[in-house]
């Protein structure tokens, strides 16, 4: 398993996010829910080989542009079989992929800036 964004974010000296990172990590990726946690956690990381085939363009969509998701891409996924529930699960678990991508990279650029 690759090293997470929890880790990395850590390692850029980061103490001020590193609780919150670690509690919504584990709150969207791992709490009871209706999607799969180990499909969570591949929405999250990216791992698209994890992620079922029916979900890759819409976790695309949401990892890049979330502001195009539109009520006929959930209505796909819901033919395909999934809840409501499943699917709110599955866009906070991609989201949440972005957003701590993003993080680790402007953290990256403000270390680097400092040497």
């Amino acid at each position: 398993m690759d090293e997470s964004h929890i880790t990395r974010i850590a390692k850029l000296g980061s103490p001020r996010y590193r609780e919150l990172v670690a509690r919504t990590t584990h709150g969207v990726l791992e709490s009871p829910g209706h999607a799969d946690p180990k499909v969570r956690w591949a929405v999250a990381h990216h791992r698209m080989d994890d992620v079922p085939p029916a979900l890759r363009t819409y976790v695309e969509k949401v990892r890049a542009h979330a502001y195009t998701v539109t009520d006929e891409d959930v209505e796909a996924l819901k033919r395909d079989g999934y809840s409501e529930d499943a699917i709110f699960e599955l866009t906070a678990s991609a989201a949440l992929g972005a957003a701590l991508l993003r993080l680790e990279r402007g953290l990256i650029a403000l270390n680097e800036s400092k040497t």
